[in-house]
């Protein structure tokens, strides 16, 4: 039975059924999450990093548990392209959804290499370029650390594929604006944001780090104020679309997001604790656009309504 609230929405040149995407490092290649739901209810998902050579990541300990979030350093582990191509895109052929290839490298030339090796796959819809890399040419500084360096490689895939390519923003920046116009100047379909914070964990009876990388990233509910900030001063900064990540686990999450300028949203950690947990977010969509008489969800994309003069804010 078909759905009487249009949910779908555009980035840039597709078309997802519905704003809800699962996030990257979150979902595995897909076809873990298969055997809970049908995936073709998603509007997509972006893969689990993939590099050009399989990594083995971090050793342990690399998951933490933190207040309303979680700490990981998993070091990018990943099959690597080739294999996700011979062993994971066979199984998503038939499903109906957006697949978004996350990609990482250690240089431009990585980067580009990659994608022009996927550009030729049918099941691969778009690219979301993880910036959080170190670039082993610029002495490992992150891509997302300099606008230069984010330019230079959004820039670079741009010309080598004529997919989709997103950007996947730091928050750990001073200002998100210049980042995200430097991903529009570069030809960048869309932003995606944020990663992950940088953070830490202790245990304090041996006083050692609980990772083995010391620090890692952090994720969850506790991030959510900070990245719908991020989101709200990202999509004031340009006019391609801005996709919302930080900490969502509910449709009402997602709607905050959406309001503050958000043309889509991908969902992360909140899928290790409840594996239907996008499928939700997607069926409470639906409900707050019935419950508010809206015939789509495009209307309350970048509607946030301002404070009235008086300085009152009323709930």
């Amino acid at each position: 039975m078909s759905s009487p609230v249009d949910l779908s929405v555009e980035i840039g040149s597709l078309r997802l059924k519905n704003p809800v995407l699962a996030a990257s490092g979150t979902f595995g290649y897909g076809v873990e999450f298969a055997r809970f739901f049908d995936l073709s209810k998603l509007g997509g998902f972006c893969t689990k990093g993939l590099s050009l050579e399989p990594m083995a990541g971090n050793p342990p300990g690399r998951i933490v548990e933190t207040p309303a979030g979680m700490l990981n350093a998993i070091g990018l582990q990943n099959v690597g392209v080739e294999a996700f191509i011979s062993e994971k895109l066979p199984y998503l052929e038939s499903y109906r959804t957006v697949v978004v290839a996350n990609i990482l490298g250690k240089s431009v030339e990585e980067f580009c290499r990659i994608v022009e090796r996927l550009s030729s796959q049918p099941r691969v819809d778009a690219f979301e370029l993880n910036v959080s890399c170190p670039n082993v040419r610029h002495g490992g500084i992150q891509f997302g650390h300099d606008p230069r360096l984010t330019y230079e490689v959004a820039s670079s895939v741009r010309g080598v594929t004529e997919k989709p390519v997103w950007v996947k923003l730091s928050p750990n920046v001073t200002q998100i604006a210049p980042f995200a116009r430097a991903c529009e100047d570069a030809g960048a379909d869309a932003v995606t944001l944020v990663n992950t914070f940088i953070g830490m964990a202790v245990d304090v009876e041996k006083r050692r780090p609980m990772l083995s990388h010391v620090t890692g990233g952090l994720s969850g509910p506790a991030i959510r104020p900070l990245a719908a900030r991020l989101t709200y001063e990202a999509a004031q900064a340009v006019s391609i679309p801005v996709i919302g990540i930080g900490g969502i686990t509910s449709a009402r999450d997602a709607l905050e997001f959406m309001i503050v300028g958000a043309s889509a949203v991908q969902v992360g950690t909140a899928n290790f604790v409840d594996p239907l947990a996008t499928l939700k977010v997607v069926q409470g969509l639906e409900e707050y656009c019935l419950r508010h008489g809206l015939e789509n969800i495009r209307s309350v994309i970048g509607s946030l309504q301002p404070i009235p003069q008086d300085g009152f804010v009323y709930y």
